[in-house]
């Protein structure tokens, strides 16, 4: 293979050749066409072989498609390769907004939808549902338009990139709104686990970040909307302590990367994500996994995994727990219900990482949990299926058949998860 890419964290080298970066939809199409299999790359933000093809690899970094915002329909429709953090300067500037920011904004939009990546917050539902159109090159090289209205939507947002090329993407935008965030240091688990549903609602986002050992969450981050009136208001956190200047969320890392802290209020796309676009993102050579539980086994489930501390704490660089409200995506991970996000960025020990995600799964499998599909995990956990999951895993099969039947855009991952016969 020519032009070797490796993932973001460089935990995975992507299978496949040869690399294209086609500019236009025009030239998306005649690669398509002219490929037995194809798989799309976007900004490489995942952490195993999703992308991987038997064939060419088409990167999205150099499609050139206009920004087109629509003040009566309240979207915008945007390049598929186009970073969030890019989209969120050019929607600001024009005095719009998204709903919510994934906590890097350094990824592109299409791979984002395609895996229901999301951001934080009771209220907040992932970032795929915010889609309400899609531009994609099908088998063959048929351009596709799926509207707001296309009774195929719902299945294709989040599709893994198993119907094809996304070259266009429709989001739905709300007004510009400011965000002040505050950071609180060492809360007590109990206090946490007593009120969780309150402490979780206490803010736009929230997020919780631990090493799972001993009896305190190391931080507690608060990013409040000051539109909604809330800053003034917060409650303090009985048992915390205000961070007394900016922290990062992995220990002992320069909180230059991070998105100012201090209740200082600002612009939405500088306070929702974690970190600034113009650093690296997080540790850098990390690995990650993420499991969302129904909201209701959330503290369950944030109990078995202290459980497992002795396991999870060596391996770990930190851990965040977040909220996730429902949609109606067929794959997404927050189908059907609001959802808690249990999400490890790990040290870069795939062997040793590889061996504990049983072990988590196992624990996890009571609360039907569901794995974030670009990260790290090995199955559906023991004893449950996908169409346990997923209510309408089989509608979700039934339709990247249906669209290609040939398998053109079929994978070692979509077959090892079911997904392709």
């Amino acid at each position: 293979m020519t032009d070797a890419l490796t993932t973001w964290a460089g935990s995975h080298t992507f299978r496949g050749g040869p690399v294209v970066h086609p500019e236009t939809v025009d030239e998306v199409a005649a690669v398509v066409a002219a490929a037995r299999h194809v798989r799309a790359l976007g900004s490489r933000h995942s952490f195993h072989d999703l992308a991987d093809s038997p064939g060419t690899l088409v990167a999205l970094d150099r499609l050139d498609v206009p920004t087109v915002i629509d003040p009566d329909a309240r979207t915008v429709t945007v390049g598929a390769g186009v970073r969030y953090g890019e989209l969120a300067r050019d929607l600001h500037a024009a005095g719009w907004a998204l709903h919510t920011m994934a906590s890097l904004p350094h990824i592109a939009v299409a791979g984002t939808v395609a895996t229901a990546t999301h951001g934080s917050g009771d209220t907040a539902a992932n970032l795929s549902a915010a889609v309400r159109g899609l531009e994609l090159v099908g088998a063959g090289g048929d351009v596709r338009t799926l509207g707001a209205d296309d009774p195929e939507l719902a299945g294709s947002v989040v599709a893994l990139g198993g119907l094809g090329v996304v070259t266009r993407v429709t989001l739905a935008v709300q007004p510009t709104y400011d965000v002040a965030q505050e950071v609180w240091l060492d809360l007590p688990w109990t206090t946490a686990l007593d009120d969780f549903d309150a402490l979780m609602s206490s803010a736009y986002s929230v997020s919780l970040f631990t090493d799972w050992r001993g009896d305190t969450v190391g931080q507690v981050w608060r990013k409040h909307r000051v539109d909604a009136g809330t800053l003034g208001s917060a409650p303090d956190l009985a048992g915390a302590r205000r961070a007394d200047g900016p922290v990062h969320p992995v220990p002992g890392q320069d909180p230059v990367a991070c998105t100012e802290q201090g209740a200082v209020a600002g612009p939405w796309h500088e306070r929702l994500p974690h970190f600034r676009l113009e650093f690296t993102p997080s540790a850098g050579a990390e690995l990650q996994s993420e499991w969302l539980i129904p909201r209701a086994h959330a503290v369950a489930a944030i109990e078995a995994l202290r459980g497992l501390r002795d396991l999870v704490a060596p391996l770990l660089l930190v851990s965040e727990v977040r909220s996730v409200a429902g949609d109606d995506l067929w794959l997404s991970t927050a189908h059907g219900g609001d959802r808690v996000a249990l999400h490890f960025t790990w040290l870069p020990l795939r062997e040793q990482v590889d061996a504990a995600l049983p072990v988590i799964e196992e624990a996890l499998a009571p609360f039907d949990a569901r794995p974030h599909w670009g990260k790290l995990f090995s199955g559906p956990g023991p004893d449950r299926t996908w169409q346990d999951l997923y209510p309408r895993w089989d509608d979700a099969v039934a339709l990247l058949a249906r669209r290609d039947p040939a398998g053109v855009f079929a994978n070692d991952f979509l077959l090892r998860h079911g997904l392709r016969a």
